[in-house]
């Protein structure tokens, strides 16, 4: 689960993470009272106006800017609401539609005294997968892409590996101050900072959090300028608090809709709708669709305990894709029932109506037979299969029956 910047900040805060103060906003009179707000405490008349969305690079999309008075405030408050803010990130990229951006942070001015007293460091955390572990990646070349930092020059992106068992040591907190170049106060804050930043990682259940840019200001203080935090979705049980922050409109509609009937589902670009009962068989069931000559439409798994309820929302999720010129149901029966499955898909084409759609299903395991007899005896029109072999020939077949009617053979 993705947070904005401005919810980021607050679980960096409540870690006692220092961070670029902000107050979110969501209409230009709210704006304007968020800067005043700031230029009482701080005294300065400039301000940071940063849209709110799920994606980074936003100042390359016109959606960060340096507000010098109250109506260079109100003028970029009121472009930004309500744009349609395209960055690298969002989908398409530059090229594409973009997102809508119904939030606004205003921020107050980090780079003090000056701009050229400040220096902008990249830090994040995430599990690397490979080495199991938790790792720190930082460079001293922050507020820029991290990805040509690191294709351009490589030796000045550092990692330091964080042991499950023993947690981060004081010892690495001072080597990443280290090689950041730095000395004196700005050290002891950069440590003070990577072991906050951490704990906050850990405790929040994170699974990455990227601070670009954190801030040395010309007060040789450390702060958290930026936050792209994401948290992971098998956790949100622990922290209620967190699960609150879900933007739902910042989600694809389907996925939302997916999680709510506790379906695991990933939207692809295929043809082929797939529905499967467990990753594995997911994972082999896609690769034989691009075997066949199909692309996947979607990972699409019911789980070990689906029901004929839990089927027929699959159904309607898939078929949501106007793209999806076939489905694949690809079920081993151990602890779900094939019948129970062959009952969803039975429910799920009297409830939905005419499905235009043909569908191929191989169901294997407990149950099976009683399943194919169910199917057979349905009157629908559904391609069954025993071999996976099978399904992906059927698969093929359909998909070049498809492609003839659409050129009108």
């Amino acid at each position: 689960m993705n947070l904005h910047e401005y919810q980021g900040k607050e679980v960096l805060k409540s870690y006692g993470v220092a961070i670029q103060e902000g107050i979110v906003a969501t209409t230009v009179d709210e704006a304007v009272a968020a800067y005043n707000q700031l230029k009482e405490k701080s005294g300065s008349d400039f301000a940071i106006v940063k849209a709110q969305i799920h994606a980074g690079g936003r100042g390359k999309g016109g959606g960060v800017k340096l507000a010098k008075n109250l109506d260079d405030l109100k003028m970029y408050a009121d472009n930004i609401l309500g744009m349609m803010l395209k960055t690298p990130q969002t989908p398409g990229g530059m090229e594409g539609d973009g997102k809508l951006v119904r939030k606004i942070l205003i921020a107050e001015d980090a780079f003090v005294p000056t701009f050229e007293s400040c220096k902008e460091f990249y830090i994040s955390i995430l599990t690397d997968r490979e080495t199991r572990k938790n790792v720190i990646i930082y460079s001293t070349e922050g507020g820029m892409d991290i990805e040509k930092v690191a294709e351009e020059t490589p030796h000045l992106v550092h990692k330091e590996y964080i042991h499950p068992t023993v947690g981060l040591q004081d010892f690495q907190a001072r080597l990443v101050a280290f090689n950041l170049g730095l000395s004196g106060t700005a050290f002891k804050e950069m440590t003070k900072f990577i072991k906050s930043l951490y704990q906050a990682f850990v405790g929040s259940d994170a699974s990455l959090f990227e601070i670009n840019p954190a801030l040395k200001n010309g007060f040789d203080h450390i702060i958290a300028v930026d936050a792209k935090v994401s948290i992971d979705d098998n956790a949100l049980y622990r922290h209620p608090d967190l699960e609150a922050m879900r933007d739902e409109s910042e989600e694809d509609p389907t996925d939302v809709e997916a999680q709510k009937y506790d379906l695991n589902f990933v939207n692809l670009d295929g043809n082929v709708g797939c529905m499967v009962n467990g990753a594995g068989l997911a994972m082999a069931t896609m690769d034989v669709i691009k075997l066949s000559g199909g692309e996947p439409a979607n990972f699409l798994d019911v789980g070990g305990t689906a029901d004929a309820k839990r089927v027929e929302n699959a159904f309607r999720i898939i078929l949501k894709d106007d793209k999806v010129q076939a489905i694949l149901i690809n079920i081993f029966g151990g602890i779900v029932r094939c019948d129970r499955v062959a009952q969803g898909i039975i429910d799920a084409y009297h409830n939905i109506g005419d499905i235009k759609v043909p569908i191929i299903v191989r169901l294997q395991g407990t149950n099976a037979d009683i399943a194919k007899k169910m199917i057979d005896e349905s009157g629908l029109k559904v391609y069954s299969a025993i071999l996976l072999q099978e399904a992906a020939d059927l698969v093929g077949k359909v998909l070049q029956e498809a492609k003839l009617v659409g050129s009108g053979q």
